[in-house]
């Protein structure tokens, strides 16, 4: 086996030669593969060592996709080690989203479509300096973009804002660049889009020259996959968009469109007032929205319209509602069978705003292209069971599906389901509350070092801290909703500094700590996961559920009670991040006894249920000292 890795490590763990022998067989045999491989594993390192000596022998190109700016890190940081040791000649593009990677200020306020406009009018205008320092008008790579090309080969692999960081500093487009480079690599490491995304993919691979059926595909974390791919075909129209895109056309003199806007907020209006009034979203047909305005005006005109007056606009301030409101016009056009159809009634900012959202239930619609055409695509995770599942939703079929045990001693861990509270709606009162700041304040207050504790919502950390602020002993730290990324650094360097006094973090399921972060070593001992992160059940959810209940038989299963595991398993994966790690992991809530919520633990995690949590937590720690 030994000639066909690149492993960049001096030796190959157990586990991870089990997981190496399964990516070779898959490649050998142009298979595809679903691996739930735990934290600690080295999964980057074991399938980037055999699909790059696979990938030269045949010809084809490796991507590598992560969601996760750090894993775009560690993934350069083992592609570096094996050029070190094995002296092999490749190369290695990192690219993020080309809006991202632009050279120009404020265009990260665009939205996607917008800043595709506005790229593509600077560069047929000769507008853009970067761009034309890159490329002359013909088309032809410039003779500085090749020298500096040479130059970023040679200094490779590096992350992508090293990349940027040369090419701003020579006056060349970074995404030019990186295509430049990625025609001549064997590994690309993107973002999902990149690939899943036809319309990034058809002019990301006509410009590298890359094909699909020549391409081998990692996932990283690719249990987010499946609402990656959702979110694609998904569109909402709302009132507030309409809103604004009437200020445009006042500000721009397009009165016609002016009116065009009212005749829709006039058919927006008029769904809202077939619900309910005890409801606040219902479903509706495509014909309802469509007869209503085809009636005052011809819809593909008016889609035609807004997207006209859209680019005009986009030349004058970059972004445009009324360009956005144009493709959901022409998205709400789309297929009925594997889509919901939703208005719903939402205050925003102390005003009213009514949304018409056409959501997309089947992740397959995007995935099964890609599935049925490229050679190899390995799905990984650390919480990627049931494989099974994943199986189904993505659209793939017989594909090798294997579960890999944590290679962390299991005695570093201590696992408990304490059963006496419940975050569960109906019993959501201050006597729950109390309980529930009694149960965390005792375990926090038992763990020598920092705590994590998740919440399903912000409202109710906020009225659980409440209650905790006077029973816990340690500082009390607060994660605000929509951190930026310096914010977000900042508060995770303050925690860290708590390591040996202690302190606790109140965060979200689905905030800024849930996942993605890593605090090995002595920054944290423990995770609480209060409750139950479960969506609310609201029309889109029970489409969800409908629709896998009718498509496999298993709609609360896959549209419900899997997806909430999932993030509890994501944030609880917070605490032992390397095989000296040692830690406390707790789910609070009566419902993790449940069977249909138990039986989602993958089978090594040793989990005990426990009323006698504090002599538990006491005698692990004690261990430890």
């Amino acid at each position: 086996m030994q000639e066909k890795i690149l492993f960049p490590h001096s030796k190959i763990r157990r586990i991870q030669e089990d997981m190496i022998k399964e990516v070779i067989t898959a490649f050998e045999n142009g298979e595809h593969a679903i691996i739930h491989a735990p934290t600690g594993l080295g999964k980057t390192a074991a399938t980037l060592s055999v699909a790059l000596p696979f990938a030269l022998k045949k010809k084809l190109t490796v991507f590598f996709l992560t969601s996760r700016h750090t894993q775009h890190h560690i993934a350069i940081d083992t592609l570096r080690l094996i050029k070190k040791k094995f002296k092999v000649d490749f190369n290695v593009t990192d690219i993020i989203g080309k809006q991202w990677m632009c050279a120009l200020g404020e265009v990260d306020k665009l939205y996607s479509n917008e800043f595709t406009e506005y790229c593509k009018k600077l560069r047929e205008e000769g507008n853009c300096e970067f761009y034309l320092n890159t490329k002359k008008k013909s088309g032809k790579v410039s003779v500085k973009a090749l020298q500096i090309l040479e130059t970023l080969k040679s200094l490779g692999p590096m992350h992508c804002d090293k990349l940027k960081e040369i090419c701003i500093k020579e006056g060349l487009c970074p995404y030019e660049m990186a295509t430049l480079l990625a025609k001549e690599s064997d590994i690309v490491i993107a973002d999902y889009y990149y690939i899943f995304n036809p319309k990034i993919r058809d002019v990301f691979f006509n410009k590298s020259e890359k094909e699909l059926e020549k391409s081998i595909i990692i996932i990283d974390e690719a249990h987010n996959l499946p609402k990656r791919c959702r979110e694609l075909l998904s569109f909402n129209l709302s009132s507030f968009m309409l809103e604004r895109g009437k200020k445009e056309s006042t500000k721009f003199g397009f009165d016609e469109t002016h009116r065009y806007l009212m005749i829709i907020e006039e058919a927006l209006e008029k769904l809202r007032l077939g619900t309910k009034k005890d409801k606040d979203e219902r479903l509706v047909k495509k014909e309802d929205f469509f007869n209503e305005i085809n009636s005052k005006i011809d819809y593909n005109l008016l889609v035609d319209d807004f997207n006209f007056v859209g680019g005009e606009v986009r030349e004058k301030q970059k972004q445009s509602y009324i360009g956005s409101i144009g493709n959901f016009l022409e998205a709400w056009l789309g297929q009925d069978k594997g889509f919901a159809r939703i208005l719903s009634e939402r205050v925003r900012a102390k005003r009213r705003d009514l949304v018409l959202s056409y959501r997309c239930l089947d992740p397959s619609f995007v995935s099964k292209e890609v599935i049925a055409r490229a050679y190899s695509i390995i799905c990984m995770s650390g919480t990627l069971t049931p494989t099974k599942m994943y199986a189904d939703l993505l659209g793939f079929e017989n594909v090798r599906q294997r579960v890999f045990e944590s290679p962390f001693p299991k005695k570093n861990k201590l696992a408990l389901i304490v059963p006496g509270a419940t975050t569960r709606f109906r019993k959501r009162k201050d006597e729950e509350f109390e309980k529930i700041a009694k149960i965390v304040s005792e375990i926090v207050n038992l763990i020598p070092g920092n705590s994590l504790v998740f919440f399903p919502s912000y409202e109710l950390r906020d009225k659980i801290y409440l209650k905790l602020i006077g029973l816990c002993k340690k500082d009390v730290l607060i994660e605000r909703p929509r951190l930026k990324k310096e914010e977000k650094k900042e508060l995770l360097e303050i925690f860290k500094r708590y390591k040996n006094k202690g302190a606790c973090l109140l965060c979200v399921t689905a905030g800024s700590f849930g996942e993605g972060i890593d605090l090995p070593g002595d920054f944290l001992k423990g995770v609480i996961v209060v409750g139950l992160p479960l969506e609310k059940p609201d029309l889109e959810v029970m489409e969800l559920i409908d629709y896998y209940d009718e498509k496999y038989g298993k709609g609360w299963m896959y549209g419900y009670i899997f997806p909430a595991m999932i993030r509890t398993m994501q944030n609880a994966g917070r605490c032992i991040r390397s095989s000296k790690d040692r830690g406390v992991v707790v789910f609070l809530d009566e419902r993790y006894i449940d069977r249909k919520y138990y039986s989602c633990f993958p089978p090594d995690y040793g989990i005990t249920i426990s009323r006698n949590y504090k002599e538990r937590i006491k005698e692990f720690f004690d261990e430890t000292l």
